[in-house]
């Protein structure tokens, strides 16, 4: 870990203030690897994962960058994976409390922790609870048995429709993951999958087109997809269905009730600042001359190893000043309230100048609506939301 000083010597941006902070925290196990996965995930071997030593290496880890978010408040925080429901409630508790020990949260601070639909995670949804968890996210995917097993995936329906009642029984708040446009699927299955999410009120919902990514078993083995016109035809069935049952399309993928959205995403969308702490974990911290990304070893025993030792970051660079109007506006435009313009100043240092022919280009093209304070996407523009997005690369690529 360098020195404070290192970060806070001078250089090409001037930050008038520093956005909102979080902390993701990465859990890396999982059951089974699922073939469209490409997240920092690994099998459970035959012997327990050490969860006491990955426990004791998060908190090093943590120790370790305090100084670089000294004085600051952290506004939520996200157990992700793999599948944090793994991890016993106790070191859950045990793992927040040592969180809670060493930095700053307001008596109001998102706790999101991802979990999966098996009977044994379910059973300590209640106990989540307890440890200090505020918002669980369940990761049902499908409630289709055979599209579940066309997608790897280790639980089945029945486990499926057990987990959701019990997370609405166990929290005010909390989210449902599906997926579509999966192997096989049709629209008629689609709307029968969205119907059957939508029965049980979920505060939150997440809906993800299934993509076909590197370095993952379906990039070697590709599945038969609906074509692009079925695809299309069922995100017009979701956004209408989720409208009737009230729920909100705040950004892309996501939509909730009022008082739902999830404050963690937001922030990233934002652009704010993370700090990612655990096997892999990404994160991006802003500093008065500086915008700074980090990633952690990402091998589980290698994290453990560098953490213990004080030295867990494997890569870390400064942002150029090039890239920051893409990187701010690849986030920002997801969002359907689009962003401030005094947001994108103050988040990346920049004159409002630096992204104005990109502004002009995509208001003639019908893609965003822009006043003197605000660029919100049109629903035209969320339709072609990269091409959007490319328009605020740097001239150099």
């Amino acid at each position: 870990m360098r020195d404070i000083q290192h970060y806070l010597r001078p250089g090409t941006l001037q930050l008038t203030s520093l956005p909102p902070l979080s902390l993701y925290v990465h859990l890396p196990w999982c059951l089974k690897k699922c073939p469209y996965c490409d997240f920092n995930s690994h099998e459970m071997q035959r012997e327990d994962m050490p969860e006491q030593r990955y426990l004791k290496a998060l908190v090093a880890d943590l120790e370790a960058t305090l100084p670089l978010i000294w004085g600051r408040s952290v506004q939520s925080i996200f157990l992700g994976g793999g599948t944090p429901s793994l991890f016993s409630p106790e070191s859950i508790d045990r793992l927040l409390a040592d969180i809670r020990a060493r930095i700053k949260l307001p008596a109001d601070c998102e706790i999101t922790l991802e979990a999966n639909p098996g009977t044994f995670e379910k059973d300590r949804f209640r106990e989540f609870r307890q440890a200090g968890v505020t918002r669980l996210s369940v990761g049902v995917q499908s409630f289709d048995d055979e599209h579940l097993k066309r997608i790897g995936r280790v639980h089945d329906r029945a486990q499926a429709l057990a987990a959701l009642e019990e997370a609405a029984r166990s929290f005010d708040t909390w989210n449902l993951d599906l997926m579509y446009a999966l192997p096989g699927q049709t629209l008629e299955g689609l709307r029968s999958e969205v119907d059957e999410a939508l029965a049980f009120q979920p505060p939150h919902l997440s809906i993800y087109h299934l993509t076909i990514e590197p370095n993952t078993y379906f990039a070697k083995h590709p599945p038969a997809l609906p074509e692009d016109d079925t695809a299309y035809a069922m995100l017009d069935l979701i956004t209408e269905r989720t409208a009737r049952a009230g729920l909100n399309r705040y950004e892309v993928s996501a939509y909730a009730r009022s008082a739902h959205h999830c404050r963690h995403n937001l922030n990233y969308w934002q652009f704010g600042d993370y700090l990612g702490i655990g096997a892999g974990a990404h994160g991006k911290l802003s500093f008065a001359h500086r915008v700074v990304r980090q990633v952690r070893a990402r091998e589980p025993r290698l994290y453990m190893e560098r953490a213990l030792s004080g030295d867990a970051i494997a890569q870390e660079h400064d942002v150029a000043r090039a890239d920051l109007p893409f990187e701010f506006m690849l986030n920002a435009l997801r969002l359907r309230q689009g962003f401030l313009l005094s947001d994108f100043t103050e988040r990346t240092g920049l004159a409002i100048t630096a992204i104005g022919s990109a502004l002009e280009e995509a208001e003639r093209l019908g893609w965003v609506t822009r006043d003197l304070q605000r660029v919100l996407p049109t629903p035209r523009g969320f339709d072609f939301l990269s091409d959007l997005q490319a328009l605020f690369l740097p001239e150099s690529t």
